[in-house]
């Protein structure tokens, strides 16, 4: 598995305040021949998206500072139907104690992330969630729909 051996390499930006998870996820996307460029939170992402313009964005949800439901409008609302995003979360959980658990990897996709990805995942996953990216149509289908 390996956009590379397709011939598609991608600039991927990875948003995510844990810096161990920044680092994996840039050695699995390095590896295999994709340029990558890291920001700790969706303030320094959205920066870093203006200045490289990168195929892919790739965002952590929960973060300090600007988490990533804000940074996923803030891209959708700049770059409707040309941001590839993969959203990247522990799922359901309960913030502030609240008994209801919240949904943030289906709250992303609502608001326009392409493909959802649950931590923890294996490098195989994150590969075939950018292989599915990159993939023709794959463009402005953020919502309810995608993946």
């Amino acid at each position: 598995m390996g956009t590379v051996k397709e011939g598609k390499v991608a600039k991927i930006l990875i948003i995510d305040d844990d810096p161990r998870m920044r680092r994996t996820v840039s050695r699995i996307l390095a590896g295999v021949g994709h340029e990558v460029i890291e920001a700790r939170d969706g303030l320094e992402g959205v920066d870093l998206f203006r200045s490289n313009q990168p195929d892919i964005v790739i965002t952590d949800i929960i973060m300090p500072g600007k988490e990533g439901i804000e940074t996923i409008l803030d891209l959708r609302r700049e770059h409707p139907s040309t941001t590839l995003i993969l959203a990247i979360s522990g799922g359901a959980t309960n913030p502030l104690g609240s008994p209801v658990p919240v949904d943030y990897l289906g709250l992303a996709k609502g608001l326009g992330a392409d493909r959802v990805l649950a931590k923890p995942f294996r490098s195989a996953d994150l590969l075939r969630e950018i292989d599915n990216l990159l993939r023709p149509g794959a463009r402005g289908t953020g919502g309810p729909d995608a993946q």
